[in-house]
């Protein structure tokens, strides 16, 4: 399948390459990365790969422009690059961007101009929850007031009853971040509920949910093997988002203890434990490192650590937490393996090393891959 957009916006720079040459490059990468690290004692597993690499991602966030016409940001820019169809969306998401812009110019709505700071509409950021057929639409605007809101949400979702709920997000910033912090809801409860490795997940507008669903599923899987659990562990499951991966691992041991600094996640974290009756399972909601810091002085036992990062990776003190602590395990999930290698080379000198490096494909097309270490105390 090839790219039909004649000016490239920058993100899918392996659409034209066969998929086995894209998996062959993004070893090589993690290869040579470990090599300049000095870390030629790691051996790199095959990228785990996607069976079919198209329509993966569930979540988009399209920009319009003057002329209603929308698509994504040109590299490096706020450039429109109007596209018809994307290879990695869902073609019902890009029906429903379809019909969102004939009602945007029906009803009139304006579109935000970011040099003047006027015009209503910002973005539209959709969600789907693969498994059960949900659909959230959330309208970013300049304002909290939506005329005609409710005759737009019954348009739009006559036309695709997937929809389940319509949620205006406020963001009046003069920023480059997409979403608000005020929310109201125009249509349903405000979240869309998916499955995941056979637990249910509720999803809000601003929660952390990986895009891609399928390889999800084999990334967690994949990490959770390498633990090996037996049963009777105590783990914790760092940066926990609304608490995915600890769900899943609680089955497998005696407690799970995720933390995660973002209010709103560790909310949908303790609602997706209630709703699939886990009860060995708590979430705290700190900063990962100041809370390894208090477990640390607490002489807290813990057994592995799950720790999931956001692209910047960890930190020293977070980190120094884990040499205190002195779990068995630690298994490591990076969506930027440059940090991971920054990191994995401090863990070294605490008493923590592997030498197998496991590649999972998250993004098909795109240069970004995300990878899986395990780490065992020596």
């Amino acid at each position: 399948m090839k790219c039909l957009i004649e000016k490239k916006c920058g993100s899918c720079k392996y659409i034209n390459s066969s998929y086995q040459k894209q998996l062959d490059i993004k070893k090589e990468y993690c290869k040579k990365l470990l090599k300049d690290n000095r870390l030629d004692m790691y051996h790199v597993e095959d990228v785990l790969g996607m069976e079919h690499p198209y329509e993966y991602r569930n979540k988009i966030i399209i920009a319009f422009n003057q002329k209603y016409e929308f698509g994504f940001y040109e590299e490096d820019s706020h450039k429109i690059i109007p596209y018809d169809r994307c290879l990695l969306h869902e073609e019902v998401s890009d029906l429903i961007i379809k019909k969102i812009q004939s009602l945007l110019k029906r009803y009139r709505i304006s579109i935000y101009d970011e040099n003047r700071n006027k015009g209503l509409l910002r973005h539209v950021l959709i969600r789907r929850a693969i498994v059960s057929d949900q659909t959230m639409v959330v309208l970013v605007c300049n304002d909290n007031v939506f005329k005609g809101s409710k005759n737009f949400c019954n348009e739009l979702i006559k036309s695709f009853p997937s929809i389940k709920t319509v949620v205006l997000n406020v963001n009046k910033r003069k920023t480059s971040i997409v979403l608000g912090n005020d929310e109201k809801v125009l249509y349903g409860k405000g979240f869309i509920v998916d499955e995941l490795c056979g637990l249910k997940f509720k999803i809000s507008p601003k929660s952390f949910y990986q895009i891609n669903h399928y390889q999800c599923e084999i990334l967690y899987h994949k990490a959770l093997n390498l633990l090996n659990l037996k049963g009777n562990e105590i783990v914790i499951d760092a940066y926990c988002g609304i608490g995915t991966i600890g769900m899943i691992a609680s089955s497998k041991v005696k407690e799970v203890i995720g933390v995660e600094v973002n209010k709103d996640a560790v909310k949908d974290a303790i609602n997706n434990a209630k709703m699939n009756k886990i009860s060995n399972i708590k979430f705290v909601n700190d900063d990962a490192t100041a809370f390894m810091i208090k477990l640390a002085k607490q002489k807290q036992k813990v057994d592995c650590i799950i720790m999931d990062p956001p692209r910047s990776g960890s930190t020293k003190e977070f980190m120094d937490a884990i040499k205190i602590l002195s779990p068995q395990k630690v298994v490591y999930i990076s969506c930027d393996p440059s940090t991971q290698v920054r990191d994995i080379k401090y863990l070294a000198k605490l008493g923590y090393r592997s030498n197998v490096m496991y590649p999972v494909d998250m993004f098909p097309h795109t240069t970004h891959v995300e990878t899986i270490i395990m780490l065992s105390h020596k």
